[in-house]
């Protein structure tokens, strides 16, 4: 058994690489092998978001508070409220952040493979972020 305790992991700030606007992540777990699973607390200030990313199995969003955004490629932006589960499928390019005017947590859980739990793409662009008819 190991206990984490409240305040002993400190938070990081999101990679200018990985985000757009001021991203904090809060690490929660990292199971140890054979565990894959790892999970973090990651809060968005309004208007930040994730670059485009994918996942090899795939990732489980709980959305704590605020008010976000998501879109999977080729989909619809899909706004998000505290209590909200999003999953995203092996392999499906996606992005999530906050909306313009609102910050938004959610806890992100998902597993490696190889060592590996996310694939980095480009950044969302602005068009994309806040389409005319968004």
């Amino acid at each position: 058994m190991e206990i984490k305790r409240n305040g002993t992991q400190a938070p990081v700030k999101g990679p200018a690489d990985w985000f757009t606007g001021t991203v904090r992540i809060d690490p929660l777990f990292q199971a140890p092998d054979p565990a894959r699973v790892q999970g973090a607390s990651v809060t968005f200030e309004p208007g930040a978001r994730t670059a485009w990313h994918t996942h090899p199995l795939g990732q489980t969003l709980i959305v704590t508070s605020g008010c976000g955004l998501v879109q999977r490629w080729g989909g619809p932006i899909e706004e998000i409220q505290p209590g909200d589960i999003i999953w995203f499928g092996p392999g499906e390019k996606h992005w999530h952040g906050a909306t313009p005017t609102n910050a938004m947590t959610h806890i992100a859980v998902q597993e490696q493979l190889n060592g590996k739990p996310v694939d980095w793409l480009e950044q969302v662009s602005e068009d994309q972020y806040l389409p005319t008819s968004h």
